[in-house]
């Protein structure tokens, strides 16, 4: 049962097979919809207010929700049930349901990007437009790439390039250190890089609501468990999306390099490609969420509400 917020935010809780999953929908219900799909590990709200804002100030209405093992959703037993990509798109795919979308603008960042090309390739008919933000290639495995850059080896010149040196080692120096506010705040202002100004209060303020609202907040590391369930759903050829498609990178981006985001570009039929200057792998630096939404709203002209 929906929970009146505002007279244009409401939550929900939406079923996905036995799951439940938090939902919080904004803006009125006749405008085109952006369903946001958040990163490995993250929550919808890691999704900046001010980006909603804006694009409900564009004219749509946007859905934010909690992955399976995030925030307020359902945590899963992942040695019962393991899961994998395509669960997460069914997610995905059951919140449009729950709020009668027959389809909708996806917006996926990062690993979140990766969800929205699944669909984009499974399930052409729900995806009206697709932004992928800060993201890799549906089909590329990052992992032996950062192995190699962890073990101090060249990278391979045919991959994609690893992350960077810095973030790497401060995974490294943190290894074992405690979880909690404070090492998220460390970690979003390396992902965040040096170009653009860090807006560490906003980011602490989201990040404490974060393991305020978490059920179990160990939970979400399954996510990095699906990158070795690499199936053939995943190697299916980008190519096959239709969808008006704008790939939006950072030049900063410490985990994926610029190359991720030209590799999708290139690999999806009439795909743009928008580099943002000074972005990193996290959208809390003054103005950039606005930037961002007003980029995903150029995806397509707004509609009437009726």
């Amino acid at each position: 049962m929906d929970r009146l917020l505002s007279p244009v935010m409401t939550e929900t809780f939406v079923s996905s097979g036995p799951l439940r999953l938090w939902t919080e929908r904004t803006g009125r219900p006749g405008h085109p919809a952006v369903l946001l799909i958040a990163g490995a590990a993250a929550q919808g709200i890691t999704f900046p207010d001010a980006l909603v804002e804006r694009l409900v100030a564009h004219g749509r209405q946007v859905i934010r929700f909690d992955h399976r093992d995030t925030g307020r959703s359902s945590i899963v037993d992942v040695d019962r049930h393991p899961y994998g990509l395509a669960d997460l798109a069914a997610d995905a795919l059951a919140v449009l349901d729950a709020h009668g979308l027959p389809s909708a603008h996806l917006a996926g960042a990062s690993m979140g990007g990766v969800v929205a090309q699944w669909l984009a390739v499974h399930r052409p008919a729900r995806v009206s437009a697709l932004t992928l933000l800060s993201t890799t290639p549906m089909g590329h495995d990052p992992g032996p790439g950062r192995q190699r850059a962890a073990a101090g080896q060249p990278a391979d010149p045919a991959d994609l390039p690893p992350p960077t040196p810095r973030f790497l080692r401060h995974l490294a120096d943190t290894d074992g250190d405690p979880a909690g506010v404070e090492a998220d705040v460390a970690l979003f202002k390396v992902m965040n890089g040096d170009v653009r100004p860090f807006d560490e209060p906003a980011a602490r303020a989201m990040l404490q609501r974060c393991w305020a609202r978490a059920t179990d907040p160990a939970a979400a590391a399954h996510h990095h468990l699906i990158g070795a369930r690499m199936g053939p759903d995943l190697l299916a050829p980008l190519s096959t999306i239709t969808a008006p498609t704008t790939v939006v990178h950072g030049d900063q981006d410490p985990i994926f390099p610029p190359a991720h985001g030209a590799a999708v570009a290139a690999a999806i039929p009439g795909a743009r490609l928008h580099i943002v200057p000074g972005m990193g792998h996290v959208y809390f630096s003054p103005g950039l969420p606005e930037h961002l939404a007003d980029l995903i709203a150029a995806q397509a002209p707004a509609e009437s509400s009726g």
